[in-house]
C-alpha cells in the first residue's frame, strides 16, 4: 500500500508539472536561455514548432552544432534540432558536417540520417546512449548523503554514504545506416557507509562493483546489460566492535542483468529489467532479482534560479528476500549552470524502505531518511 501510495501521489506530481508546459513559446524561451548562457551562442532566429527546434547555420560555428543539439535534446518535450542554411533553407542534422574547410573529428564520426538523438561514434565519446537511474542506490556516480535510520538500523542511527564510480563508454557505433546505436565500456563504484554516531566515525561497509556493460539506443528507447562482479566488506572498527556477536557474510557473486527504459514526453521516463547472480558465496544465496521505476526531470526550470525539480522512485524485488519490494525515493534539484566534467550538479532528498542495500546487510530490513549531493551525468 505504501508503494502504491508513493507511486500514485509521484504521478500525481508529474501531471501537475506537465500541466505547468504551456506550448512552444516556453521551449523557445528555455532554448535561447540555455544558448545564451550555457553555450555563449545568441540565436535570435531560432524557432521552434511541435517541439522541433530549428537554428540558422550562419548563427552558430560548426563545429559546435554536435554539442548544440546534444544541450538541446535535454529539454523534454523537444522532438527535434535542425540547423538550416539561409540559403536554401534545408535542414542540415547535426549528423552532417555544415559547410566548411574545417571539419572536426566528433563531427565525421556523426552518422548522416535525420535523427536528433544520434550521438558521436568512435573510441571514447561523449555522453550515454542509457541515462542514470538516479533512485538506484547502487548505479555508480559520485556522491555524498547523509541517513538518518528510522527505527531498525545496520550501525547506529546517524550513518553518512559516499559513492565513487562511472560509466565510461570506450567505442560506440551505428547499426549499419539505421539511426539506432550500441555502445560498450566500463560501469564500477565503491560504495562505503559510516557511522556517525561512534566516536570515529567508523567505516561499517563497503561495495565493490564492476561491470563490463552494452548500450544502445532507437530514438526514446534505449537499453543497458552487463556482466558484473560485486563485493562486500566490512570496516575494521566495526569487525572489533561487533566481533562476539556479528554473524559475518563473506558476500561476493558474479551476476548479469538487462534493463530497458523509454522516455516519455515532458521529462517523464520508465524503466525496468531484471537479472540473476552465478558463482556466488554463499551458495545458498537466491539468484534471481527484477527492477523498475519512473523518473521524471522537469521541462521547466524556477524562475529564482537556474535549477530544474527532479523526482524518482526505483523498486527491486529480489527472490533471496521473499520478492518483497526494496523502495527508493529521491526527490530534489538539479543545477543546471554548474557542472564539473560535464555533470550536472543534483541535490536529493530520499527515502529508502526495504531490506538494506548495504552488501553486508542484504538480510537486514531497513528504513531511512536522507539528503545529500551527487554528480549523476
Amino acid at each position: 500500500m505504501r508503494i502504491l501510495l508513493t507511486i500514485i501521489v509521484s504521478l500525481a506530481c508529474i501531471s501537475t508539472a506537465s500541466a505547468a508546459i504551456t506550448d512552444d513559446s516556453y521551449i523557445a524561451g528555455y532554448a535561447t536561455g540555455i544558448l545564451k548562457y550555457e553555450l555563449k551562442s545568441d540565436t535570435p532566429s531560432l524557432t521552434v514548432r511541435n517541439g522541433n527546434i530549428t537554428l540558422s547555420a550562419s548563427e552558430v560555428l560548426p563545429e559546435d552544432h554536435a554539442r548544440i543539439t546534444q544541450v538541446l535534446l535535454e529539454i523534454p518535450g523537444v522532438t527535434g534540432v535542425n540547423i538550416k542554411e539561409p540559403t536554401d533553407q534545408q535542414p542540415i542534422t547535426t549528423t552532417s558536417p555544415a559547410p566548411s574547410d574545417t571539419v572536426t573529428e566528433e563531427e565525421k564520426n556523426i552518422p548522416t540520417t535525420d535523427d536528433p538523438t544520434i550521438l558521436a561514434t568512435g573510441i571514447l565519446p561523449s555522453g550515454y546512449l542509457f541515462k542514470p537511474l538516479l533512485a538506484d542506490p547502487r548505479w555508480a556516480h559520485f556522491s555524498a548523503a547523509y541517513r538518518n535510520y528510522l527505527g531498525g538500523n545496520i550501525d547506529g542511527d546517524n550513518n553518512a554514504a559516499v559513492s565513487f564510480g562511472e560509466t565510461l563508454p570506450f567505442y560506440r557505433a551505428n547499426f549499419g545506416k539505421y539511426s539506432a546505436q550500441w555502445e560498450v565500456g566500463l560501469q564500477a563504484g565503491v560504495f562505503s557507509d559510516f557511522n556517525l554516531d561512534a566516536p570515529s566515525s567508523d567505516l561499517i561497509n563497503t561495495d565493490f562493483i564492476a561491470s563490463i556493460y552494452s548500450s544502445m539506443r532507437a530514438g526514446n528507447a534505449s537499453a543497458f546489460a552487463r556482466i558484473y562482479h560485486q563485493s562486500s566488506h566490512l570496516g575494521d572498527e566495526f569487525l572489533l566492535r561487533k566481533l562476539t556477536d556479528l554473524d559475518r557474510v563473506n558476500l561476493s557473486y558474479e551476476g548479469i542483468d538487462l534493463r530497458l527504459s523509454y522516455e516519455l514526453p515532458y521529462g517523464v521516463r520508465v524503466y525496468g529489467g531484471g537479472g540473476g547472480i552465478f558463482h556466488k558465496e554463499p551458495s545458498t544465496i537466491k539468484p534471481w532479482s527484477i527492477q523498475y521505476g519512473i523518473e521524471f526531470r522537469s521541462p521547466w526550470r524556477l524562475d529564482i534560479a537556474p535549477v530544474r525539480p527532479v523526482l524518482a522512485i526505483d523498486i527491486k524485488n529480489y527472490e533471496q528476500n521473499n520478492w518483497n519490494a526494496d523502495l527508493s525515493v529521491k526527490a530534489g534539484f538539479q543545477f543546471e549552470d554548474f557542472q564539473v566534467f560535464g555533470r550536472r550538479l543534483q541535490f536529493f532528498a530520499e527515502y529508502f524502505n526495504g531490506n538494506s542495500p548495504t552488501g553486508q546487510f542484504f538480510k537486514e530490513k531497513v528504513d531511512y531518511m536522507g539528503i545529500g549531493a551527487h554528480y549523476h551525468f
